[in-house]
């Protein structure tokens, strides 16, 4: 029995396939630290479920009838909700993916991931940070190159800042583990982002990946 002040993440999976529903409802009932408010089969409906129930995090299919999760993603950031959004997608070559990295997704899993690496990226997109498969960042090269030429390079704290970003390390962790201070790390990656072209985490470690300076 999970101990009284063990933190309960709370989740709402969105996914047209109930198979796919109920897989994700046992794996994550069977574990005390997780709990799923609810399920939709869509993308509009997930939405509506999200904002009304306001889970931790939202399981985000991307290719639905009736509502994608591109659109869903973008309402929900449009609406202000709180919860984080984790994709998970059947096939890494979704050409969905990068949208949904653009309208406002924490993390980017395949269906396929093991079960522990999906609960690990679940704690982590809870926690705000990013959470991007190597297998989904290598199929997203031809959706995020950008010209290279006039860009600068990265410093080698910045590297290893990104480097440390793409483990769904947080700012405080990689502050500790640098031994440099939280404003020095926001100052280290709004360099990143502006050297790399990216909008935000999740774009600056799929561009790093796709550049080869993460793999």
């Amino acid at each position: 029995m999970a101990q009284e002040s063990a933190r309960v993440i709370t989740l709402v999976v969105v996914d047209d396939h109930p198979v796919v529903r109920d897989g994700l409802r046992g794996m994550f009932d069977s574990a005390p630290d997780f709990e799923v408010l609810g399920e939709a089969s869509n993308g509009v409906e997930g939405v509506e479920l999200a904002v009304r129930l306001d889970p931790d995090v939202v399981l985000m299919d991307l290719r639905m009838p009736g509502g994608g999760g591109v659109a869903a993603i973008a309402e929900l950031a449009r609406r202000g909700a709180r919860s984080k959004v984790l994709v998970l997608t059947t096939y890494d070559t979704d050409s969905d993916t990068l949208p949904a990295i653009e309208a406002g997704a924490t993390g980017y899993l395949l269906k396929d991931a093991p079960r522990d690496e999906l609960f690990t990226a679940v704690r982590a997109a809870a926690d705000g940070r990013t959470v991007l498969s190597p297998a989904v960042a290598s199929r997203l090269i031809s959706r995020v190159r950008t010209p290279v030429t006039g860009s600068e390079s990265l410093s080698v704290r910045e590297r290893e800042v990104l480097e440390l970003v793409a483990k769904g390390t947080s700012n405080r962790e990689i502050a500790a583990e640098l031994f440099i201070s939280e404003a020095t790390v926001k100052t280290h990656l709004t360099h990143v982002f502006a050297k790399l072209g990216a909008k935000d985490r999740a774009a600056a470690v799929a561009i790093g990946y796709d550049r080869g300076i993460l793999g």
